[in-house]
């Protein structure tokens, strides 16, 4: 009796974390510093996790120092764990466009190079799609002034990285870079998303 009862139990918590994985989808962009990126995407309803990392390179498993050479290919990036039943692909994708300047080929700001490109990588060919035409109308109105150049490719292996980059604004706020460069974009996503934000 136990032995079936153990059995039952195993398969239930099996069945749960089944539907939990259904109830979340994974989204992940590249606009620049990831230090940024990650801090504004941890604010809005629905996102589960914000990881930042480094993805579109050559090298597997790239460090830190690897990645700002610029040789490895990668990118940095979020990759972002959210419920689709709470914020949409549509939305994230919204956030993204307006959070960084999709004009500058290999650049944000000061910090430039192939790792500060503008990119988002598709997990499915509905955000493949939905990406494309929201690129696609930003060029056609002439959103920018200028051509959108961000790149849209399907994802690649994600690395992780170091632990130091993880929750970067919440742990060194009073760091001169959070203040002058992450908080006004905090600022900025409060008063255009204010009613997507979490409490």
């Amino acid at each position: 009796m136990k032995k079936i009862i153990l059995i039952l139990l195993t398969v239930f918590a099996l069945n749960q974390a089944n539907a939990q994985s259904k109830q979340t989808e994974k989204a992940t962009f590249g606009m620049g510093c990831f230090w940024c990126t990650e801090a504004l995407f941890q604010k809005l309803k629905g996102v589960i996790t914000v990881k930042s990392g480094y993805e579109g390179g050559t090298l597997a498993n790239p460090t830190y120092e690897e990645v700002c050479t610029g040789a490895t290919g990668h990118a940095e990036v979020t990759q972002i764990t959210y419920d689709p039943s709470k914020i949409t692909y549509d939305e994230l994708l919204e956030v993204f466009w307006k959070s960084h300047d999709p004009t500058t080929l290999n650049r944000q700001g000061a910090d430039s190079g192939t790792q500060y490109r503008s990119v988002v990588f598709y997990h499915t060919p509905e955000q493949k799609a939905l990406a494309d035409k929201y690129k696609a109308e930003l060029n056609k109105t002439n959103a920018y002034g200028k051509k959108v150049v961000t790149a849209v490719e399907a994802a690649k292996p994600f690395y992780i990285a170091e632990n130091y980059h993880q929750n970067y604004f919440n742990k060194n706020s009073d760091a001169t870079y959070c203040r002058l460069v992450i908080l006004p974009k905090l600022e900025k996503l409060e008063k255009v998303f204010k009613s997507k934000l979490k409490n």
